[in-house]
């Protein structure tokens, strides 16, 4: 499995990175910005994420706006809704309105809470049916 972790705080980029990293090959960025040119870039190289986790505060380009701009170029590659990137959206605040945002408006496949459990995001990653 390809991951992107896309994370401006460093502690927990790398503990994601670290809770991952058994799963596949993990890349990161720090913010929105970087995450697109990175998401578009393994579009043009011929290899494609699998997952994304995203936290949604972020500088530059909050998740929101990134998962919006990574969706709009996988629909204008022709990419199927069954077929796009998984995304999961990791955040501190844990408010309704943002959740739904990210779900129902943005497309993410799941929502992880901060601070993050090892038992949770293996039960997403199951339920996604990225891990056995």
């Amino acid at each position: 499995m390809r991951i992107l972790i896309v994370e401006d705080e460093f502690t927990s980029r790398k503990l994601l990175t670290a809770l991952l990293a058994d799963f596949g090959e993990c890349d990161t960025a720090s913010d929105g910005v970087e995450c697109i040119e990175i998401f578009k870039k393994a579009f043009d190289e011929g290899n494609p994420y699998d997952l994304v986790c995203m936290d949604i505060m972020m500088p530059n380009k909050d998740g929101h706006q990134a998962l919006k701009e990574m969706r709009a170029h996988e629909q204008a590659l022709g990419i199927p809704p069954s077929e796009e990137v998984k995304v999961i959206m990791v955040t501190a605040l844990n408010d309704p309105k943002t959740v739904v945002k990210a779900y129902y408006k943005g497309g993410a496949a799941a929502y992880l809470p901060k601070p993050i459990e090892v038992e949770g995001l293996h039960a997403i990653l199951r339920d996604l049916a990225l891990i056995d």
